[in-house]
């Protein structure tokens, strides 16, 4: 079993460097050189309140459905408390869509949450990456049995923050 556990923590680091490597993303509108990331077709609003940037998270990849929709509600209340606009319906017009990504590791008595949430404009292009790691006690096998509203909370409370502080940069 010890080289089981080698092996995951060994995944586990490889993934956490490799979304590492990924880090250097582009400034939002306002960098020297960069264009504006918003491309709208004519008589597309990607508002839903005058002034306001819209985002659109789309289905979140690699967590079960019950964690995914938990994480949703979890970002919608941080969002909402934080002023953050998102958009609810799926293809409904968006300033921005973030795609997710989420995996996780275990240990006998831990385990570990990897999270990436890239914020693209309207053709795809990332303009910001946002990354992080939670680990949690009390897994015994399936590393996701160890997620709890206060893991997501977390992990929604500092992509939010981190996507308004981005956001105000503009």
């Amino acid at each position: 079993m010890p080289i089981v556990n080698f092996c995951r923590w060994s995944l586990a680091a490889v993934v956490a460097l490799g979304l590492a490597a990924c880090q250097a993303t582009p400034e939002p509108r306002g960098s020297v050189g960069i264009p504006a990331p918003i491309a709208q077709a004519p008589g597309i609003t990607p508002t839903t309140e005058a002034g306001k940037t819209t985002f659109a998270f789309e289905p979140f990849t690699g967590a079960p459905g019950n964690i995914a929709d938990d994480l949703s509600k979890s970002i919608g209340t941080e969002a909402s408390q934080q002023g953050l606009v998102l958009v609810r319906r799926v293809g409904a017009p968006a300033t921005y869509r973030v795609n997710g990504y989420l995996s996780a590791t275990g240990q006998t008595s831990t385990a570990t949450v990897f999270y990436v949430f890239d914020i693209v404009d309207n053709g795809g292009r990332r303009l910001k990456r946002i990354s992080g790691t939670e680990t949690i006690s009390g897994t015994s096998g399936d590393p996701w049995e160890a997620v709890n509203s206060d893991t997501l909370e977390r992990i929604a409370n500092r992509s939010v923050v981190e996507m308004v502080a981005w956001l105000n940069r503009q």
